[in-house]
């Protein structure tokens, strides 16, 4: 699996262009905007998209999935129900960010806790990590020991908690009983900022790592 991350939006959010090498068949998780940037990512590529995989929703993380999903004729994927509320309110969030205008809309497939999602010969699991957002999952290749976290975790930091329907101690219990039985050789790629593992965050994450107090 070919994993491409492509900053978008004024919030350089990490959109991601994952592709199945065998079949060329590819999924972009968290299309946030500047549609133009994720079309010439997937045209350098030459792979076919097959799917768009949303981990919450938040405008820089799914301003241009409606578009890109009408663009390829493909379904939208995640995030979990309780995630319609931010959903919902996607065109007030886009007014109070000045960015482009989106639309509502309502994901082909809502997605729980022990879903799978596929694209070409992948497969990605889902987990289901309220506290950044209540609906936020996140999407996990074992085999290939890649996760796409969205907001939930970054390197040397976790998601705020300060937005309506945030919970601290909710994302504190996501991290540590969702991702970190998964295994420190995990890579991540977070909605923003550099990759890490999750063996590096369990060590010097200030917020989660072992032996810090919730």
């Amino acid at each position: 699996m070919k994993v491409s991350i492509i900053p978008v939006t004024a919030f350089q959010q990490n959109c991601s262009l994952i592709v199945c090498e065998a079949t060329r068949r590819a999924a972009v998780v968290d299309p946030g905007g500047d549609i133009n940037v994720i079309l010439q990512a997937i045209s350098k590529e030459g792979v076919t998209v097959e799917k768009v995989l949303l981990t919450h929703g938040h405008l820089d993380h799914c301003g241009a999935a409606k578009a890109l999903a009408q663009r390829y004729g493909v379904p939208i994927e995640g995030p979990h129900e309780d995630e319609a509320y931010w959903l919902d309110q996607l065109p007030a969030q886009s007014r109070r960010f000045g960015l482009p205008y989106a639309e509502s809309f309502e994901p082909n497939r809502w997605l729980v806790e022990g879903d799978t999602v596929q694209f070409g010969e992948e497969t990605l699991d889902v987990y289901h990590c309220p506290g950044h957002t209540p609906g936020h999952v996140v999407f996990v290749s074992s085999r290939h020991r890649i996760a796409f976290v969205g907001d939930v975790l970054f390197a040397g930091s976790i998601g705020r908690t300060d937005f309506p329907r945030g919970d601290h101690a909710d994302l504190i219990n996501s991290i540590r009983t969702k991702l970190w039985p998964l295994g420190d050789d995990i890579t991540f790629i977070p909605g923003h900022g550099p990759t890490s593992t999750f063996g590096e965050e369990r060590r010097t994450n200030p917020y989660v790592a072992d032996g810090v107090s919730a």
